[in-house]
């Protein structure tokens, strides 16, 4: 799509398209100076001319339908996302506009899955529900969580929301981010120190954005010093983690995985983590609770609000034409 033309510190927006009828109405009175339009990117904006939109909300399934659908939107200043991800957005506007997140709607939601899926394959209750299938009854011992150390890769809202949940079991956590600093809760170890970190530590826990640093971030040689037994947790994005290499690892019965999410996604038929022993897949559904619609919706309507008195929305993760 064209950039607009004179662009300012502080943009006008008059009219914000949503992709849901529902969504719509219910967000109708958030500001006076703010039109509420329907855009589901299947059809054109009703009652607006695309060129007119100044801000659009994506849909919750983000790029789905969306190559190509927003170079009609010629004024467009601002596409806010309903993820906490958003890789690839910037593939579908301009450098000038700016890109808002949900960055804080599905850090709870996102956080009970890790933390459920770690207490899944850690308590057995993966095997008991296979066994359940086939009328087996196995009791067994587990390692469980309390006092297992967890590697907790990612320290933004969502991993803080995770490490809190992991105290509270009673698990020793190590902290990863992209470079190894100090902060209020003490040391944080940087993303180059994986390879070393990852023999100590029985549980990986995924929760990095995906950004060309991190792609591949957990490989074949983070994952070759996991100790046998290890169990790897990805609530991220599917391309952290290399694929091809944890799967090989948890074929021959070495690892564990549990995940949210996969690349590509969703796997192919056939893949060989369907079905394979130790691996449990949940079909990316990490945000995805009833928490999700009122905290969505809040968010938005806390967004207009701001954008119809002029002011810089939240969760900006590039400007556009804001600054300060």
């Amino acid at each position: 799509m064209t950039t607009p033309a004179g662009t300012s510190a502080t943009p006008t927006i008059r009219t914000v398209s949503v992709p849901t009828a529902d969504l719509r109405e219910a967000l109708a009175d958030a500001s006076p100076d703010v039109d509420v339009v329907l855009w589901d990117f299947r059809s054109p904006p009703e009652g607006c001319d695309p060129g007119r939109l100044d801000a659009a909300v994506l849909p919750y399934t983000g790029r789905a339908h969306l190559d190509g659908a927003l170079d009609a939107a010629t004024n467009l200043r601002l596409v806010h996302t309903q993820s906490t991800g958003f890789d690839g957005i910037a593939d579908l506007v301009g450098p000038d506009v700016a890109i808002a997140t949900a960055s804080g709607v599905h850090a709870a939601a996102t956080a009970e899955l890790a933390v459920g899926l770690a207490l899944a394959s850690l308590r057995g209750i993966d095997d008991a529900v296979r066994q359940q299938a086939e009328g087996v009854w196995r009791s067994e011992r587990y390692s469980g969580l309390a006092d297992r150390r967890v590697l907790l890769v990612g320290v933004g809202g969502i991993g803080e929301e995770i490490r809190r949940r992991l105290v509270t079991f009673e698990a020793e956590v190590t902290r990863v981010g992209s470079a190894a600093r100090e902060d209020e809760l003490g040391q944080v170890h940087g993303s180059d120190e994986l390879v070393r970190l990852a023999p100590d530590h029985d549980v990986v826990i995924v929760i990095t954005p995906l950004t060309d640093a991190t792609r591949g971030l957990i490989g074949s040689e983070v994952l070759a010093a996991l100790p046998d037994g290890a169990l790897v947790v990805n609530v991220a994005r599917g391309a952290v983690v290399d694929t091809e290499a944890l799967t090989t690892e948890v074929l021959s019965g070495r690892l564990k995985a549990a995940l949210d999410v996969v690349d590509p996604e969703p796997l192919p038929e056939g893949h060989p983590l369907w079905s394979a022993p130790g691996a449990i897949i949940t079909p990316h559904v990490g945000g995805n609770t009833g928490a999700f619609p009122p905290r969505i919706l809040a968010l938005l309507r806390k967004q207009i609000a701001l954008l119809g008195k002029g002011e810089k929305p939240l969760n900006l993760v590039r400007t556009g034409s804001w600054t300060g």
